[in-house]
């Protein structure tokens, strides 16, 4: 219980008692008859979260950038992936184009650049978000005390008509699904989706992914086949999406997507609690336990190591955020990086090899600051370099780049 005072004239106070329970929309006054509308007080919120659930919901952070020529499963923006199956071809970016007056910058964008009008059984598009199970430990799943889940967004399109959006419990093949429709081409449109709270299959305590919301584009017969699956039940997979529209039949179809929430409980537009923005250097922060781009322009420093002992080759350790799970390591060409040993500079990079990827977490895995660390094994020229084992750096060569990922 939470306790608001009021302050009143010659009457005196008034306290209300704002009910534990999620989700419940009256306060009671007491010694007063009669209740009063919670929708009357939409800065009082029951969120059992400190931060949103949904990371990036309001599109601020897109470290891979716009992509072109996109065929297959790609983030568009980070957290929100595209997943598809021979379902046209997209242009995905960060767009500026958003709501009027609802305090966001940026959305979600898809743009149709090869159209399939006529979509196989299995083909299939749509846009992804992932959880963890051990950040979603909240919603009592599992248990007679599940939550109902309310997921709300904005949503723009040139293709009216009806689409899906889903839960999908990967630790327990368990589904859920829901229509909305988009009326007005070319306007933004809020869409509040409230999902019952299920009883059966508790998400794993851990960091694998757990539940997905999936945003369907288009399905074909394999996915489109049986009616809705609107209840919570075992995977049904041609229950997945019936009666979604086909957004890749034309070229003039885009989609754009921003303001995504996710709130514990059972609420309407009118009582939907407001969107926790967050400030953009701390979505960064909550981005990076997925996905980190390292990238330096010409002769910035990307990490310190050493020189080699003759052998043409040298190692620098590259430092990064504590991650979800041990990262894959992707980087640009060898010849993009080089070595530095003062004012003595190596040749380009001929060779490229990472290795000993170390994840740290914190004080519990050795380090207190909780930065992970790798080493990257450059093979060089190293003509005018002592090649002695001397401190040295490792700087870029032009245009480089170091990705560090542990996506869902």
């Amino acid at each position: 219980m939470s306790n608001i005072v009021l302050k009143g004239s010659s009457s005196g106070d008034v306290t209300i008692t704002v009910p534990a329970a999620a989700g419940t929309n009256t306060v009671t006054i007491p010694a007063a008859t009669g209740n009063l509308p919670l929708s009357n007080l939409d800065h009082v919120t029951n969120r059992p979260n400190v931060e949103p659930l949904v990371i990036n919901g309001e599109m601020q952070i897109s470290q891979k950038g716009d992509q072109t020529g996109i065929t297959g499963n790609h983030f568009v923006v980070d957290r929100f992936g595209i997943q598809q199956d021979t379902f046209g071809t997209w242009s995905t970016s960060r767009s500026s184009d958003t709501p009027t007056g609802k305090g966001f910058a940026n959305s979600l964008k898809l743009d149709c650049t090869t159209a399939d009008t006529s979509l196989g059984a299995g083909h299939f598009g749509l846009i992804h978000y992932r959880f963890e199970g051990q950040h979603l430990q909240l919603l009592k799943k599992g248990t007679s005390s599940a939550e109902k889940l309310t997921i709300a967004f904005y949503v723009k399109s040139a293709k009216t008509g009806t689409y899906v959006l889903e839960l999908y419990d990967v630790d327990n093949s368990r589904h859920i699904s829901q229509t909305y429709t988009i009326d007005s081409a070319n306007t933004w449109e809020q869409k509040v989706l409230v999902f019952a709270g299920d009883t059966t299959g508790a998400l794993g305590n851990d960091n694998g992914n757990s539940l997905a919301i999936s945003w369907w584009l288009g399905a074909g017969s394999n996915y489109n086949s049986a009616s809705l699956q609107t209840s919570w039940g075992a995977n049904d997979t041609d229950a997945r999406a019936t009666g979604v529209v086909n957004l890749a039949d034309s070229t003039d179809n885009d989609w754009y997507l921003t303001g995504v929430q996710i709130e514990v409980g059972e609420y309407t537009a009118s009582t939907l609690p407001p969107f926790q923005h967050q400030m953009i250097e701390d979505t960064q922060r909550r981005c990076s336990r997925y996905f980190q781009k390292l990238a330096s322009n010409n002769n910035q420093s990307v990490g310190e190591g050493f020189s080699s002992d003759g052998t043409g080759r040298g190692a620098t350790m590259i430092p990064f955020l504590p991650m979800r799970a041990s990262p894959t390591v992707t980087t640009s060409a060898a010849s993009t990086f080089k070595f530095q040993q003062g004012v003595t500079t190596s040749g380009n990079g001929t060779g490229f090899i990472v290795s000993a990827v170390n994840n740290n977490q914190g004080a519990n895995q050795g380090n207190a600051y909780g930065v992970g660390l790798f080493r990257v094994h450059l093979d060089v020229s190293v003509s005018g370099m002592a090649q002695d084992g001397r401190f040295c750096r490792g700087v870029s060569n032009g245009d480089s780049f170091v990705q560090v990922e542990a996506e869902l």
